[in-house]
C-alpha cells in the first residue's frame, strides 16, 4: 500500500511537471505579427503597443502580439497581401490600406464632406455596424478590432497655395498600386506621382515631387514640413484608420479571452482617436515654431474650394467608394446639419 501511494505521488508530480514545464507552456502561446506604416514611438503605436500588454494581461501571458512599425513589412497593400497569405495575422491600416478589403470605407474621406469631428463621429458611429460588416465578410475573413482617425488632412507645399489651379501647377505625391483613384486625380487635373508611402519623404529630398497631402501631426513626425513647409489651412478630409485581425488567427486565441481583448482594443483606439485630436493644432503650432508657414483663406477662398470639391462628387459616387455607402454618408451628415441648427 506505501509503495502503491508512493507510486501515486511520483505520477502525480510527473503529470504537474509535465504540465506547468516551459515546453507545455511555451507550447499554448499564440503568437500574432502585427504589421503597420506609423512611425514608431508615435501615439499611433505606443497604442498598439499598449494594446500588446493589455492582451498579454488579460490572456494570463498566453497571447503574445509582436508590433513591426515604420513599414518594415512593406506598405500597406503589401501588408494586406501579407495578411491574407498568413504571414502577419493583423495590420493598423489608414483608408488605403481597408480599401485594398473594401472600399466602402473611403465614403468617410471624400474631400470637403465633413467640416467638423461632429459630423463626423455621428456619421461613422451609425455606418460603423455596415463597414464593419463589409470587411469581416471579404476574402478570408477578417476581425475589425477598432476604428480610429489620423487628424485632418493638410495640404503641404514647396510654395504657397491658395487655390485648386496652384495644386493642378504642381507634382502631387499619390499612394501608387491603386490605378482607379490615380486616374480619378488625372481626370480632375492633377499633375500626380504615384509612389510608395515610405518613399514620400526621400521623394520631397529629390524633387519628384514638391506637394502632399497629409495630417499635421504626420507631418511633423515624419519631419514632411522641413522639405514642403507650406500648409493650406484647409481641412480636405478626415484621415480614417482602422486596425483589423485575421479571422483564423483571432480563432486561435481561446474563446474566453476574446471579450476582454476586444473591449481593451476599442478602448484603447477610442483613447487614441482622442489624443489624436488634440494633438493636431499643437503639431501646427510646434511646425510654426521651426519655421512652417500656414496660409489662411478667407470665406469666398474656402466656398471657392468646395465648390470645386463638390464637383467631384459625381464621379468619386459609385468610382471611388460604392454610391450607397456614397448617398448614406451624406444623407448621414445633412441630418446631423438639421439637428444642429
Amino acid at each position: 500500500m506505501i509503495v502503491f501511494y508512493r507510486l501515486w505521488v511520483v505520477l502525480l508530480v510527473a503529470v504537474v511537471a509535465t504540465i506547468w514545464s516551459p515546453t507545455v507552456l511555451e507550447a499554448r502561446k499564440v503568437r500574432l505579427r502585427m504589421g503597420t506604416m506609423v512611425p514608431r514611438g508615435s501615439p499611433w503605436h505606443e497604442t498598439l503597443l499598449y494594446i500588446r500588454q493589455e492582451w498579454r494581461r488579460l490572456s494570463d501571458g498566453t497571447v503574445d502580439l509582436i508590433v513591426i512599425a515604420d513599414g518594415q513589412l512593406g506598405d500597406e497593400v503589401e501588408m494586406v497581401r501579407k495578411m491574407r497569405a498568413g504571414v502577419i495575422h493583423a495590420v493598423a491600416l489608414s483608408s488605403g490600406g481597408l480599401s485594398r478589403i473594401d472600399t466602402s470605407i473611403l465614403a468617410l474621406q471624400v474631400p470637403m464632406m465633413f467640416t467638423s469631428y461632429q459630423e463626423l463621429d455621428y456619421v461613422r458611429d451609425r455606418i460603423a455596424p455596415k463597414l464593419r460588416e463589409k470587411i469581416e465578410s471579404k476574402g478570408f475573413q477578417y476581425k475589425v478590432l477598432f476604428w480610429t482617425d489620423g487628424g485632418w488632412v493638410h495640404i503641404f507645399s514647396e510654395e504657397a497655395v491658395r487655390r485648386p489651379i496652384d495644386i493642378k501647377r504642381m507634382r502631387l505625391f499619390t499612394t501608387a498600386g491603386d490605378p482607379e483613384s490615380e486616374k480619378l486625380w488625372r481626370d480632375f487635373g492633377f499633375n500626380v506621382v504615384p509612389l510608395a508611402p515610405t518613399d514620400m519623404l526621400t521623394s520631397l529630398q529629390s524633387g519628384m515631387v514638391d506637394i502632399v497631402s497629409v495630417p499635421p501631426l504626420l507631418a511633423l513626425f515624419n519631419r514632411i514640413y522641413a522639405e514642403v513647409p507650406y500648409m493650406l489651412d484647409l481641412k480636405l478630409a478626415p484621415l480614417i484608420a482602422g486596425t483589423i485581425i485575421s479571422k483564423r488567427a483571432w480563432d486561435r486565441i481561446p474563446t474566453q479571452y476574446h471579450e476582454p481583448m476586444l473591449t481593451a482594443a476599442r478602448e484603447a483606439g477610442t483613447k487614441l482617436r482622442d489624443e489624436i485630436r488634440s494633438l493636431g493644432s499643437q503639431s501646427i503650432k510646434e511646425m510654426k515654431q521651426r519655421g512652417l508657414e500656414v496660409t489662411h483663406l478667407n470665406e469666398a477662398e474656402v466656398a471657392m474650394w468646395q465648390t470645386f470639391a463638390e464637383s467631384t462628387y459625381p464621379k468619386l459616387r459609385g468610382s471611388y467608394c460604392p454610391a450607397d455607402f456614397f448617398d448614406e454618408v451624406k444623407r448621414l451628415r445633412d441630418e446631423f446639419r438639421i439637428k444642429s441648427k
